[in-house]
């Protein structure tokens, strides 16, 4: 998989683009702390389609340093997008993504052609805890997050390699994307984002709750709400095939 040079640094991705797919091109943004890996194998290699899963700066194996808020990081995919000759994208975010693709959306509309929203929201009120906790005992915190982050009958090997990939992101660099949520509000902005958007919630989310996805579904001009009850946080690998195939269907009914 390779490395893209950028005005604001370089970033690995993985490149599942099929040079024969006549299909827009989907960028999947992950969430704080977090990599491509987030996103489920399933949709990042959605046959017959041009899907890209990038690290952030400082994350994986993106080099660099995490940044301080929202707005940085869709400045990262903007540059992201100018080095890879993307012209147009159809942006999706799980969490911390989310707030990314909203960003984008509402700051260089003409870039994006398309959101999928991803158990996120408006905005993104972080527990204190989390915050303190990555300042003063990281691994502690990070269990803590894995707990929240999942559903309650989520197995326990999933969760584990999950908290050991949260553990390898440096403390700084999620404690940074944590404090950047708890700066992102766009709820009087949502009416100005026209693109056609996606938002998926799961009924379990203990991060982001279900009541964010409604709010986005009500406010942005061209939502559709999909529901996943049980769904934790971490819907997108608790459910990888129920969540590809919505999506799958979006994408064909709406582009």
């Amino acid at each position: 998989m390779p490395y893209c040079e950028t005005c604001n640094g370089k970033i690995w991705f993985a490149d599942h683009r099929d040079p024969v797919a006549h299909t827009p091109t989907l960028i999947l943004l992950h969430g704080a702390g977090a990599t491509h890996l987030d996103w489920p194998a399933e949709l990042r290699r959605l046959p017959e389609s041009n899907i890209i899963a990038p690290d952030l700066p400082g994350h994986g194996k993106s080099a660099g340093n995490g940044r301080q808020s929202v707005g940085a990081y869709a400045s990262d995919m903007i540059a992201f997008m100018d080095a890879l000759n993307i012209d147009k994208a159809i942006i999706a975010g799980h969490s911390m993504g989310g707030a990314i693709a909203q960003m984008m959306a509402l700051n260089y509309a003409h870039r994006v052609q398309g959101l999928i929203l991803v158990c996120t929201g408006a905005y993104l009120n972080v527990n204190p805890a989390i915050l303190e906790g990555l300042q003063n005992a990281p691994e502690e915190t990070a269990k803590m997050i894995i707990k929240w982050a999942w559903a309650k009958d989520a197995p326990e090997q999933i969760k584990r390699l999950s908290l050991k990939r949260l553990l390898e992101t440096p403390a700084e660099v999620t404690l940074g994307d944590y404090k950047a949520c708890s700066q992102f509000d766009l709820r009087k902005d949502l009416s100005r984002i026209q693109a056609p958007t996606l938002v998926i919630g799961g009924e379990a989310d203990k991060m982001t709750p279900i009541a964010l996805s409604e709010a986005l579904a009500t406010n942005l001009p061209n939502a559709k709400l999909e529901r996943f009850p049980n769904g934790g946080h971490m819907l997108i690998l608790e459910q990888p095939k129920a969540v590809t195939a919505v999506v799958q269907n979006w994408l064909t009914m709406t582009f």
